[in-house]
């Protein structure tokens, strides 16, 4: 077990990562326009984070496991690492990136180097989400904006009640994003640990009974609480206040935007009911929270007028979109090599 939880060291690095990275897109434009105090929205976040990570995190395992099935605890260890080292450094030069697109690169980087096929309808799943979770983020802030903007014209609510409404939807839409980012994105953290877990279920207080993996998924949202609380307030200055000046409503909406898509895309219910009406189905996919977020505001923006938004951000965020998984894929290439031949670790079994 001690050689386990060495391994998992990087698994739990990366869900250190996620937290830092990934708390901006669930309460940043809430902190950025002083509705919610720092300490207060990252508590809320992160209890929720936890029951999301417990009770859904695993609905997009399958598809990461598809993309490549990693199956090794060193190769394992090898692709969180070099995802966690993707996303650390475009922190560090204040671009807040997509967990789940450092995963993928790292999940393609083991394919490549252990010659194992990648599954290309997966990845095609994967990388359409990336285009389809900003559109779709976009339309239902839009939606929800100019709804919201006809309501309050119309309406004689006194400012001062208008104010205490919003903050009670930012913490309700806070705990929602919590929710919805451990549901969907906690896949990224340990998902390539899944098929070697050592853990045994656990009895809490003789009414639940955790899985092994949900023990595992558990770590992993303890990890992203820990990265919330100690590196994520830099990321909240660029989400937060910088790509789009704010009102508290707008603010309110990119949040409920974003944990909205996240859920949609984590939903195996949702995508069996879309194709059992003939629809096109939204695969149960890990995405990224921080698409999703500037999908809400250029939308917004772009209902606004356009004027308002700072186009030069939006691009650097998303070469972030684009660097994260070329970086990592690189790293998890270059770690498994060290792993195989330095270390004599076996980063593949056939």
């Amino acid at each position: 077990m001690l050689s386990y939880m060495l391994f998992l060291s990087s698994g739990l690095f990366l869900g250190w990562s996620l937290g830092a990275n990934d708390a901006s897109n669930i309460f940043g434009t809430a902190v950025g326009t002083k509705m919610l105090r720092f300490t207060t929205a990252a508590l809320i976040a992160c209890v929720f984070i936890v029951l999301g990570s417990v009770m859904s995190g695993q609905n997009t395992a399958d598809t990461l496991n598809a993309l490549g099935g990693v199956n090794t605890l060193a190769a394992a260890f090898s692709v969180s690492l070099s995802s966690a080292l993707a996303v650390v450094l475009m922190l560090r030069v204040g671009i807040s990136v997509s967990i789940s697109q450092a995963i993928v690169g790292g999940i393609v980087g083991w394919n490549v180097y252990t010659n194992n096929p990648t599954d290309m309808d997966t990845l095609a799943n994967i990388c359409g989400s990336w285009i389809f979770c900003p559109i779709i983020s976009g339309c239902i802030a839009v939606t929800l904006y100019l709804l919201i903007k006809k309501i309050l014209h119309h309406s004689k609510v006194h400012i001062l009640r208008q104010d205490l409404a919003v903050r009670v939807g930012m913490v309700l839409t806070t705990a929602l994003g919590g929710f919805a980012l451990g549901a969907n994105n906690m896949a990224n953290v340990v998902g390539v640990f899944v098929d070697s877990c050592l853990f045994t279920p656990v009895k809490l207080g003789g009414f639940y009974t955790l899985s092994g993996v949900q023990v595992l998924f558990l770590l992993g949202a303890l990890a992203a609480c820990v990265g919330v609380f100690t590196y994520s307030q830099k990321a909240i200055k660029t989400v937060g206040k910088n790509v789009l000046s704010f009102s508290p409503v707008v603010a309110w909406i990119v949040i409920l935007s974003q944990s909205l898509v996240l859920i949609l895309f984590s939903s195996q219910g949702l995508e069996d009911f879309l194709i059992s009406v003939g629809l096109p189905p939204l695969p149960a996919v890990p995405v990224s929270s921080t698409q999703a977020v500037i999908g809400a505001i250029v939308g917004i923006g772009l209902a606004k007028g356009g004027k308002g938004i700072k186009w030069s951000l939006v691009l650097k965020l998303m070469s972030g979109w684009v660097a994260s998984p070329l970086i990592a894929f690189v790293l998890s290439y270059v770690t498994l090599s060290f792993m195989e031949n330095v270390f004599r670790q076996a980063v593949f079994l056939p």
